[in-house]
């Protein structure tokens, strides 16, 4: 599943941050020691006056266009869902629906390489956004639609909530970055355990794990890319961080759709 969704891995082109030098402390986890509480009036400690602003007009930029790919997606998925035809025109091409799942994989290296080559990056993203929809919106399609609208709002209360939670985190000083490669090796075990039911498929109990890991990895992957948004991205790099946080929300959402529907089937 994750293979159809995008590529999750250690960032790159980031500058180092200092790590943990203790165990977190209240909400923030992995609060750097000996930070000034009452100091953190920014975004993180250190960043001020006209950087602030500037990093406060990217992730406004950011969460801009993320919203513009959520929106789309939204529509997409109606559309598919809407249209029994359109669903049943690509379920039933041959080798169709095996491109619209393999396209995202093989997009998102020259998504990665024009990320900073205004237009071709929007152009790129939006075919990109639209080739993850139309997958997307085949699953939602098959799925009862009371099923689909508690997944929407239980992605919605997630993403919302680890947000609002990695702002204050971060502002508190806490440190995320020690989450990358446990993140990155959590996705490579579930894209193997997903490659392994193909030749041995999963019952009941293991479907319903993995969608809650998968949900899991992804939740905490959205804490860590929105650290990577609010104090490591460049500000060339808005096309990129807002995938990676698209990724994190479509991955979470498919996720947990896949758990409320395994436990309404039980």
């Amino acid at each position: 599943m994750y293979g159809s969704f995008g590529q999750k891995g250690p960032q790159s082109g980031y500058s180092d941050v200092q790590r943990s030098t203790g165990a977190g402390k209240g909400f923030a986890w992995g609060r750097t020691r000996g930070y000034d509480e009452e100091a953190g009036t920014s975004l993180y400690p250190g960043l001020e006056g006209a950087d602030a602003e500037m990093r406060w007009g990217f992730i406004r930029k950011v969460y801009g266009i993320l919203t513009f790919q959520i929106l789309l997606t939204l529509v997409t998925v109606g559309t598919v869902v809407a249209v029994p035809t359109l669903r049943d025109f690509i379920v039933n091409t041959p080798g169709l629906y095996l491109v619209l799942a393999i396209s995202p994989i093989i997009l998102i290296f020259p998504l990665a390489c024009y990320s900073q080559s205004h237009p071709l990056n929007l152009v790129l993203l939006a075919v990109y956004t639209i080739a993850l929809s139309l997958s997307v919106g085949v699953i939602a399609s098959f799925t009862a639609a009371p099923i689909v609208f508690e997944a929407l709002l239980l992605t919605f209360i997630v993403v919302a909530s680890l947000t609002a939670y990695t702002f204050y985190a971060v502002r508190q000083g806490a440190d995320f970055s020690y989450l990358g490669p446990i993140l990155w090796v959590s996705v490579l075990v579930l894209i193997g355990w997903g490659f392994l039911q193909i030749f041995f498929p999963m019952g009941h109990v293991s479907r319903t794990i993995y969608a809650a890991l998968g949900a899991l990895v992804f939740s905490v992957y959205i804490v860590y890319d929105t650290e990577n948004l609010i104090k490591r991205h460049s500000y060339d790099e808005y096309i990129w961080a807002s995938v990676m946080l698209y990724i994190d929300v479509l991955n979470l959402f498919i996720n947990l759709l896949s758990l409320l529907r395994e436990t309404q089937d039980n």
